[in-house]
């Protein structure tokens, strides 16, 4: 009778606790995103251009050979790089290097999904 009640209880809270887990990584991602794309705007601030796209979120860490200026790291650590559902954050300048996008295809690292699997981007740059 002990065990059915235990696992009637389980069976009511685990969807909520799942949930709040999803939407607390998804924050988290959000968070992350937000800080990486800071990053970006203090090297351009400091080198003069966004990374190229061989250049990456790499040299956010560790200065590029041709990075003049550079007075980074300019994230703490590489962790950062990568989204709450292990997969790397996706750094994407555009063709004429005036701006950028960081995004995480959130919970299923797939394109263009709903709900917890929602793609996440950092405000426009």
């Amino acid at each position: 009778m002990v065990m059915a009640i235990i696992g009637l209880i389980a069976a009511v809270l685990t969807p909520g606790l799942v949930g709040q887990l999803g939407r607390a990584r998804a924050k988290t991602a959000q968070m992350q995103l937000d800080t990486v794309a800071a990053g970006v705007e203090m090297y351009r601030s400091d080198v003069g251009h966004y990374p190229t796209a061989s250049e990456g979120l790499s040299s956010l860490l560790s200065q590029p050979a041709d990075a003049d200026g550079w007075t980074g790291p300019y994230l703490k650590g590489a962790k950062v790089l990568t989204d709450p559902w292990g997969h790397a954050v996706i750094y994407t300048p555009d063709q004429s290097g005036q701006s950028f996008t960081v995004m995480s295809y959130g919970a299923d690292g797939q394109a263009n999904g709903l709900g917890l699997n929602k793609d996440l981007e950092a405000p426009a740059h």
